[in-house]
């Protein structure tokens, strides 16, 4: 039995900035973008080893939901069952998703995204290589969501360190 969690986070043309250091009493530079094409990135992260899966989808929805899941069950080795924490979004609990044999899904309780580990995940993604860009289309945006994800992932100890949540080290003892 192995445990993950999952989210999803819009990325695109019209972002959010980070946070930067400067100085007291002064804005940071930063880009601004007016346009309004996006993506979804899809992830899955298991804190206990720092594996971690991820989609880039254009829209969200019960059927890219239900490609998530197909996908990542097609990576979950024979005979391991994968319990998969996730927040109550409309999606995630709809009748028509479709969710393999080798995964169940868990709800996290009504308004708590700070229990979910890859929460943090989204905000060091941004901080690191999704802030502060200008993507001139959804190509350029897909790229840069794969290309951080990547980098992410290629760094096991760091989604490790991310995802160390007190509560987690309890259940996995």
């Amino acid at each position: 039995m192995e445990l993950w969690f999952q989210d999803e986070a819009r990325v695109g043309q019209k972002g959010r900035t980070g946070h930067r250091w400067w100085l007291r009493g002064r804005r940071p530079p930063g880009l601004c973008d007016k346009r309004f094409a996006s993506a979804y990135l899809f992830g899955a992260v298991r804190p206990a080893t720092g594996d971690a899966f991820a989609l880039v989808i254009p829209h969200v929805s019960t059927a890219a939901m239900s490609v998530f899941l197909a996908e990542f069950a097609a990576t979950i080795a024979p005979g391991r069952h994968v319990v998969m924490v996730l927040d109550q979004a409309g999606w995630h609990g709809a009748k028509a998703l479709v969710v393999p044999s080798n995964i169940t899904l868990v709800p996290l309780p009504p308004y708590c995204p700070d229990l979910n580990p890859v929460e943090r995940i989204w905000l060091y993604l941004r901080e690191r290589f999704l802030s502060h860009r200008m993507l001139p289309d959804l190509d350029a945006v897909i790229d840069a969501c794969c290309q951080a994800w990547n980098a992410l992932a290629d760094e096991p100890e760091r989604v490790r360190s991310l995802t160390a949540y007190p509560y987690l080290q309890q259940v996995n003892a």
